[in-house]
């Protein structure tokens, strides 16, 4: 288990942090000349706006040698707060790690999750209009950042400003068309710059899926529908999906989508993985004797045995519900929102506890297994499977991704990946407005759904590192953002509300030990029709046990054969094999981090040592043709000495007195690929994901 104990636990706790300026209020009034010159330029993007700022502000800082404070400016606009400070001196021989878009000290105001004020001593929440102005400002961010800004020194009318306008401007509910990413589309429309071509499937026309079809051999079964063209029958669904060929296309529109078997993905033998939205319970009994008539036809489609038999799973009902992700990852994520080293020391002896209570890495093992189970059906029993939800778009997405991505190789590689949330989250209608709550309209709603997909991909992803094209870096960064409204592909509910909004503005937005499992779990066929329904169903075909058995069979079977990493991955999901998302939890947090370790410092010492024995090498070769061979110095085609970091790269961002480095270019000896940690030495842009 990676956790945060790793650093901590056997030293001495390290003394409790306090703040103390030497620096009299008028001397930093009369110097405030002197500390702009050295202010790093405010660099805004295309349509974005300042709003407010403030002058005399310290940031804090925890490192090695206590706390102090940078003097810049906390500045807020209309797409990020950022703080203008002295600029960081980096040696030379260092590359640089950065984001195009957000810098080092750039918070989004999507990317805000809680703001503090400090009165007296006394940290308190923040929100609406304030009697009262803090004297130090805290932000805790969603990708589990801290910042803290002393105010102690700053103006009263620019604290009141900036406190005000952040509070504003992160806290209180927006109309969708105010969101920036419509100001940068409209600046940005003009532009005659073109960007890379994608081989990203978009899914966006009927061709993508004709394409798609062919790929998984699903098209003899299953075909291609433009009925909802327009968004004419439903405004959740695409404009284009597939359905069994035998399902009339008058019958999509009959209830605006509900009850249609909706194909997401075929398996080698022919078996299909699908997913149905299922019809509002408490109705009257006229409207269920509809519905009953209607799904008796609808049934006749999927299910023809013996060579073609079905099986259903309601996720809404035997699964984990969006009140236990939410829950689960409030409490998950208190665990790295640290204020100071006292606080990660304080909470390093009942870490552990607090983890296992949050239930986090449970939910993660309990998404695993389910995937597990619907694969089994697939390649074992060879059955359709069916997943059931309320509206098809949160559960389902995380599972039908999951099992893709651990049968489907081409789902492991980028434009796989990124095709592949396309297709199943973005065509699928997840609802990433509400889910990410990037309105502030409906903090119910707030569910992370798709950070506990990317969470499960990563546990595949440190699991068979070989099986996948990309690495643990593009997910870290894919988590970001979320939160970074320039990417239209994670700030819309739907197909239909996207083009909607953006064709009505004519822009042009830029793509890019266990526990058991719930005892209700596949259905039989048979009582599809009293599932959708929303009836109570009072006896399982399948008991769990006879589940609980095939499963272990199937699972224990695959782990006793070698891992063929073109062909299907099953995670390993006993209790110490789920563990934290290190990289992505842990980057900001200095005690965590562990100098000259971690396989990053291992690959580095083994590319050294190749670097070496290459050196050699060309001296024999040299030598054997009895040439006079130069002086050469051994150790110049060595790296220079660097201290990595176990998070890396995003550390460098963070902490100063600990730059890691990894001299990326070696890597291209070891393949062809070009991810984020293949790059030149000398700059690695994280913000092209």
């Amino acid at each position: 288990m990676l956790g945060k104990g790793v650093g901590g636990g056997g030293g001495s706790k390290a003394p409790k942090p306090s703040f103390v300026s030497y620096v009299r209020p008028e001397e930093i009034h009369t110097n405030e000349k002197e500390v702009a010159e050295k202010e790093v330029t405010l660099h805004l993007l295309p349509g974005e706006q300042l709003l407010c700022e403030a002058s005399t502000v310290l940031k804090c800082i925890q490192d090695d040698s206590g706390q102090h404070g940078i003097c810049g400016k906390l500045v807020c606009t209309d797409f990020k707060i950022a703080f203008l400070g002295e600029e960081s001196t980096l040696d030379d021989n260092e590359p640089q790690f950065k984001n195009k878009l957000i810098g080092e000290n750039d918070i989004t105001l999507h990317c805000v999750d809680q703001i503090y004020g400090v009165f007296d001593e006394k940290k308190k929440p923040l929100f609406g209009q304030l009697k009262k102005y803090p004297e130090k400002l805290i932000i805790h961010c969603k990708d589990l950042r801290v910042f803290h800004f002393c105010l102690r020194y700053t103006k009263e009318e620019e604290v009141k400003r900036i406190v005000s306008g952040i509070i504003h401007h992160t806290q209180a509910p927006k109309l969708l068309k105010r969101l920036f990413l419509f100001s940068y589309a409209t600046a940005k429309q003009n532009s005659t710059a073109t960007g890379p071509t994608h081989q990203t499937v978009m899914f966006d026309t009927i061709k993508d899926w004709h394409w798609e079809l062919e790929r998984t051999k699903g098209n003899i079964k299953y075909k291609a529908v433009s009925a909802n063209e327009g968004y004419k029958v439903c405004e959740k669904l695409p404009a284009y999906f597939v359905v069994p060929v035998s399902l009339p296309e008058e019958d999509i529109s009959c209830f605006q989508g509900r009850g249609i078997p909706i194909w997401c993905w075929s398996c080698h033998n022919g078996c299909a993985l699908l997913k149905m939205s299922a019809f509002p319970k408490e109705q009257d009994e006229s409207n269920l004797q509809i519905q009953k008539a209607f799904l008796d036809g609808i049934y006749k489609t999927i299910h023809n045995p013996p060579y073609e038999t079905l099986k259903t799973e309601d996720l809404s009902n035997s699964f984990i519900s969006l009140q236990e992700i939410q829950t689960s990852y409030s409490k998950f994520k208190q665990l790295f929102l640290i204020d100071n080293s006292s606080e990660f020391w304080d909470t390093d002896v009942k870490w552990f506890s607090l983890l296992e209570s949050s239930n986090w890495l449970d939910i993660i093992r309990r998404c695993l297994k389910k995937a597990i189970e619907v694969i089994e059906c697939l390649e074992v029993q060879n059955t359709n499977v069916l997943l059931i939800e309320e509206n098809a778009s949160d559960l389902c997405c995380i599972i039908s991704s999951l099992v893709q991505v651990m049968m489907d190789p081409y789902c492991r590689t980028r434009f796989g990946f990124q095709s592949l949330i396309q297709k199943e989250w973005i065509m699928g209608g997840h609802c990433f407005l509400d889910r990410c709550n990037h309105l502030r309209q409906n903090d119910k709603e707030e569910v992370p759904v798709f950070l506990l997909f990317l969470d499960c991909v990563w546990q595949l992803v440190q699991q068979y590192p070989p099986a996948f094209e990309f690495t643990e870096t593009y997910l870290t960064v894919l988590s970001d953002s979320l939160y970074i409204p320039i990417f239209s592909t994670f700030f819309f509910n739907s197909p239909y509300q996207k083009d909607a909004n953006v064709h009505q503005r004519q822009l042009s937005l830029p793509l890019n030990p266990n526990k058991s499992s719930p005892k209700r779990g596949f259905f039989e066929t048979d009582h599809l029709i009293k599932n959708l329904l929303g009836k109570r169903i009072s006896k399982l075909i399948n008991s769990s046990d006879e589940l609980h058995d095939n499963f272990r069979e199937f699972y224990d079977s695959w782990h006793s054969k070698i891992v063929d990493y073109h062909g299907l991955l099953l995670p390993h999901i006993e209790g110490p094999e789920i563990k934290v998302w290190a990289q992505r939890c842990l980057r900001w947090i200095p005690e965590a981090q562990i100098l000259g370790g971690s396989p990053v410092a291992i690959m580095n010492k083994v590319l050294e040592m190749m670097e070496e024995v290459q050196s050699l090498q060309k001296k024999i070769d040299e030598k054997h043709n009895s040439l006079m061979a130069p002086p050469l110095d051994g150790l110049s085609l060595l790296r220079k000495p660097a201290r990595l970091s176990s998070l890396f790269p995003f550390a460098l961002l963070q902490r100063h007195s600990s730059k890691p480095v990894l001299p990326t270019n070696s890597w291209k000896t070891l393949g062809d690929e070009e991810d984020l940690a293949k790059q030149e030495d000398e700059f690695v842009d994280l913000g092209d994901v």
